[in-house]
């Protein structure tokens, strides 16, 4: 699905998951405390561990998870939490993370991927909204 030039896309942004085409997984016990799980995959079970790819597919099957609730809008983007934001790489950040999970690249996939590809889709444009008008950012810093 990934191949061709959108998957030398993806590998060249650093956004194909680990554990493709060489790369190597990131063992999630090693970044997490003693005792604690590691987060599952929904469709093979595996860990799914911090991969460099921000965490939205599984390293195992590629298949695209369900949304963190824990992170804000700042680490989504990718931008420093201050009230100065580079609008360019706001948007140039847009743009590469809609073209990783907007709906329309998972019409032949299962309800569920479709499902997180909608919620995904609408964190990344409330987001990009938030932080791109200078009003909304400061409101959302403050909150």
């Amino acid at each position: 699905m990934w191949g061709g030039r959108t998957g030398a896309w993806l590998r060249g942004w650093g956004l194909w998951p680990t554990g493709i085409l060489g790369r190597r997984s990131i063992n999630c016990n090693a970044a997490s405390p003693a005792g604690s799980s590691c987060p599952q995959c929904w469709n093979c079970g595996g860990p799914r561990g911090s991969i460099r790819g921000d965490g939205f597919f599984c390293p195992q099957c590629r298949a695209l998870q369900p949304p963190d609730p824990t992170r804000d809008h700042f680490s989504l983007m990718d931008c420093n939490r201050s009230f100065r934001v580079d609008t360019v790489k706001l948007q140039h950040r847009y743009q590469q993370l809609q073209r990783l999970v907007h709906p329309d690249f998972f019409s032949r996939r299962s309800q569920t991927e479709k499902d997180f590809s909608e919620k995904h889709s609408t964190l990344v444009n409330d987001a990009y909204k938030t932080l791109l008008a200078p009003l909304s950012r400061g409101l959302y810093l403050v909150s």
